[in-house]
């Protein structure tokens, strides 16, 4: 399988702008998870810590979970996928959970959020977050967002090299 990656556009309104960002750096996770088995997936970077891949794609589930359906959507009873009440830690266990199971979670969270995304008449839209017990906007979201698949894709780099080698951008 190999996961192709949109191109970034240099010029764009915001909202094509974030959308394409946040987009990239979905399918770059992918990316890095491409050719490799569930138990390479379930491979841990370096002692001590328990990072792998199939952690990151549950735990980047949760997230979008959490800041779209919840945070944006209003879906505040909605239960997490793996994690344990506010403990998103827990997500990156990947015992037990295969590829199919993780990415099937984890692209059905993605499709609910750029459906969610989409449906949101401007970025200005100001919702509550309840884990922090302040207000965002959707654009705040939508940074966020692209923030934390960056930082987590660096992560991704670095196990996914420990794993076989691979390395690239």
């Amino acid at each position: 399988m190999t996961t192709e990656r949109p191109d970034l556009p240099l010029i764009a309104d915001e909202r094509a702008m974030l959308r394409a960002h946040l987009d990239f750096h979905r399918a770059t996770l992918a990316w890095k998870c491409d050719d490799l088995d569930d138990d390479e997936l379930r491979a841990q970077a370096s002692n001590p810590s328990t990072l792998s891949l199939l952690g990151l794609i549950r735990h980047m589930a949760e997230v979008e979970r959490t800041w779209f359906r919840k945070t944006v959507n209003g879906e505040r009873d909605l239960p997490n996928v793996w994690s344990h009440a506010d403990d998103y830690q827990t997500a990156y266990d990947p015992s037990g959970c295969t590829r199919e199971e993780a990415f099937a979670a984890w692209q059905t969270e993605v499709e609910h959020a750029r459906r969610i995304e989409r449906a949101a008449t401007s970025f200005d839209l100001v919702v509550h977050q309840p884990r922090w017990h302040q207000d965002v906007s959707l654009r705040f979201v939508m940074l966020h967002m692209i923030h934390e698949y960056a930082r987590h894709n660096g992560h991704a780099d670095l196990v996914r090299e420990a794993i076989d080698g691979t390395v690239g951008t």
